[in-house]
């Protein structure tokens, strides 16, 4: 039996991790986010802070010259290669195991035959979505909208580099939702409601 698994993919920012925790939370099953980052850094040898920044981002402003720098050419897998492998590994096993929400890295992509998914996005404008990254993570010198406009980049291209897919594109979800229009919680109701 296949088991049924949320996947949830989202902009910086939107609150896609808080509403899959509280979906799970809801439906009283694991959700897996941070806890990934940990097995990352268990099995990978590497730091969780550097998983934290590595692990669903391009790690360059280019993925492309990554894709193809003289390393990758001689067949020698970078660190990204590296934490890809075990990343699928552990999400592959996670979809084997148990009922469950995974947040981000490439989860949908990977599970897609595996299991029974519900795949979720989560978007927002970004005057919510700078208000909450100010909230949660505070001010800094960069300014919001260059926050919000780099990490949604790389994560783009790191799914698109790894999935050969396009991140966010509505064919690749059942569901996408705008979390600035709808609020968390209303999110957290649809979702757990169609699980």
């Amino acid at each position: 039996m296949k088991h049924r698994i949320i996947t949830i993919g989202r902009e910086f920012g939107s609150g896609g991790r808080t509403i899959g925790r509280e979906v799970a939370e809801r439906l009283n099953i694991p959700c897996y986010d941070q806890e990934l980052i940990e097995k990352l850094a268990e099995e990978s040898g590497l730091s969780s802070d550097y998983i934290k920044n590595e692990s669903e981002y391009a790690s360059h402003s280019s993925w492309t010259a990554v894709a193809f720098s003289s390393v990758r050419s001689l067949g020698v897998p970078s660190n990204q290669d590296y934490l890809w492998a075990i990343q699928r590994k552990i999400i592959l096993e996670l979809g084997e195991k148990e009922d469950c929400v995974i947040v981000g890295r490439c989860a949908d992509a990977i599970l897609e035959d595996t299991a029974d998914l519900l795949k979720v996005f989560i978007h927002a404008d970004f005057a919510s979505r700078s208000r909450r990254i100010v909230e949660k993570y505070g001010e800094t010198e960069e300014p919001t909208e260059k926050r919000l406009r780099d990490k949604d980049k790389r994560r783009a291209l790191y799914y698109q580099f790894y999935t050969d897919r396009e991140w966010g594109a509505i064919d690749n979800y059942h569901v996408i939702l705008d979390s600035g229009a709808l609020g968390i919680e209303k999110c957290v109701d649809i979702i757990a409601s169609l699980y």
